[in-house]
């Protein structure tokens, strides 16, 4: 008979297990648990790491079967197939890196006519948001969504826009206080001429986008050297003709871009930072944190996968005190509940409705409020969007059929070898399951208090299996209504 997975590590590893796969990824599967609880931790944070294979992803059932989650025309359809992905992925920690980068590269929707090329963006981030950071910000710049929605398309060699120029230096690489407004100007002039293909006649076109499949149209990056400024210019203090190739070295070359990515990190990976805007007159929450990870980025290449590897296995990332550090934006509580009830399979509007659910919990995926994206933290948090995520999450989980809901359940009943359980057992069962969980005393007492009116369980015969059932259900419901499921 299968065993309770406590009996396969101890409580205390488990639950280290636990808090690497909530963080590397969106929580765990009973059936993930299984597998990462027989392997030493740093060979779980090499498998977390490990995206040489490629993800499995359906396309052709999505393009088949779910045609409406292919109109990219719009939030819903493209939001929807984001979510498709974070919840089927086989490698969770690489969409976790493209919601990192969505939340810093903050790009919206709302000016770009389409959401296709916001797609193409998080494509990018798949690509090379765990490699060098030279790459990636070399890939933001030439991203279409990006030029479009900071307007350098109307940066020209003859009259500069400053917009992208001050976002890279200010927003995307190193933080007020670590630049002058020379440095923008002449940043700007760097990446004069780095458009895109005909963007006027290339818009008209995306708005009459009409034929299947929709949002099949979007920009493509084009560099035109007759619009670009080829002056001398001094970048950060060097000086020299430089392109925007040029100013994307310089910038990385930076000890203060190496704080920012690794407070970034710190921030959405470990414990909640005080908001972004506040970095210049704060300091980090842990600056011996933030100190390993600037020297893992610079004797690695600008390597985030090194930083993140470094992190994971850190000492101040293992400790007890940042476990339940984070509140889980919207996104991240979506899709780990979406991941616990079991795969999406069939077409369904579960993603649909999963990606309303994330706007109106604050986090409308692919139309961030501003460029300086969300700031997370207890922003996440207020009456209205606490309801919302209890409401979800309890509505999720409330199906018995449903294949990932059958297993929690079916798993529950491994404490009771005999066939029978104890309200208490019941309880502790659930909490083990769909964690492991660490609650504070009172709110296991409340869960005790709550289950002692089924008193004890047994599913022996079909009315007690149903009776049965639908106690494991209310107690699961109320589980991911508590302060530490809404955490991470």
């Amino acid at each position: 008979m299968e065993e309770l997975l406590t009996t396969i590590k101890s409580k205390a590893d488990l639950g280290l297990i636990a808090h690497l796969l909530r963080r590397a990824g969106f929580g765990a599967t009973p059936e993930e648990m299984d597998r990462f609880s027989k392997m030493d931790y740093d060979e779980i944070v090499g498998q977390l790491i490990d995206f040489s294979g490629d993800d499995y992803i359906p396309q052709d059932i999505i393009s088949r079967f779910h045609k409406d989650q292919s109109d990219f025309r719009g939030a819903p359809g493209a939001g929807a197939h984001w979510i498709y992905r974070m919840v089927m992925t086989d490698t969770p920690l690489r969409e976790k890196m493209c919601l990192f980068w969505h939340r810093i590269f903050a790009t919206a929707g709302t000016k770009l006519i389409q959401r296709r090329v916001l797609l193409n963006q998080i494509g990018m981030f798949r690509e090379k948001g765990f490699g060098r950071f030279d790459d990636l910000l070399l890939g933001l710049s030439k991203d279409p969504a990006m030029i479009m929605w900071l307007d350098n398309q109307d940066n020209h060699g003859s009259s500069i826009n400053e917009n992208y120029g001050r976002e890279i230096l200010e927003l995307f690489s190193m933080g007020v206080g670590n630049y002058t407004e020379d440095d923008i100007k002449e940043t700007a002039r760097a990446f004069t001429g780095w458009s895109v293909v005909n963007p006027e006649y290339m818009s008209i076109k995306m708005r009459n986008n009409t034929v299947r499949p929709y949002g099949y149209i979007s920009w493509q990056y084009q560099y035109d050297s007759k619009d670009h400024d080829g002056g001398p210019k001094t970048i950060l203090g060097e000086t020299g003709n430089w392109d925007g190739e040029d100013a994307v070295r310089i910038i990385c070359e930076q000890q203060a871009t190496a704080e920012y990515i690794a407070r970034h990190l710190y921030h959405f990976f470990v414990a909640d930072e005080v908001p972004v805007p506040q970095w210049a007159h704060e300091a980090p929450r842990d600056p011996a944190a933030i100190d390993l990870m600037v020297q893992s980025y610079f004797q690695n290449g600008h390597s985030i996968k090194a930083m993140v590897e470094v992190m994971f296995k850190s000492d101040f990332f293992k400790k007890e005190s940042v476990r339940y550090a984070r509140i889980k934006s919207p996104a991240e509580m979506v899709v780990g509940t979406m991941r616990l009830a079991g795969p999406i399979e069939l077409p369904s509007d579960d993603t649909y409705y999963a990606r309303s659910v994330c706007s109106n919990m604050g986090q409308a995926l692919l139309d961030p409020p501003s460029v300086e994206g969300w700031q997370g933290g207890n922003e996440w948090i207020n009456t209205g969007t606490y309801v919302e995520r209890i409401n979800f999450a309890s509505k999720v989980l409330n199906d018995p059929d449903k294949q990932g809901v059958r297993n929690i359940i079916d798993r529950i009943k491994l404490v009771g070898l005999s066939g029978e359980m104890t309200s208490d057992e019941l309880v502790k069962a659930c909490l083990e399951v769909l964690g492991p969980l660490d609650v504070l005393d009172t709110t296991e007492n409340g869960l005790r208090e709550f289950a002692s009116k089924y008193g004890n369980l047994a599913w022996n015969d079909s009315e007690s299996a149903t009776q049965f059932d639908r106690a494991a259900l209310s107690v699961i419901q109320l589980i991911v209504c508590t302060q530490e499921y809404q955490t991470v």
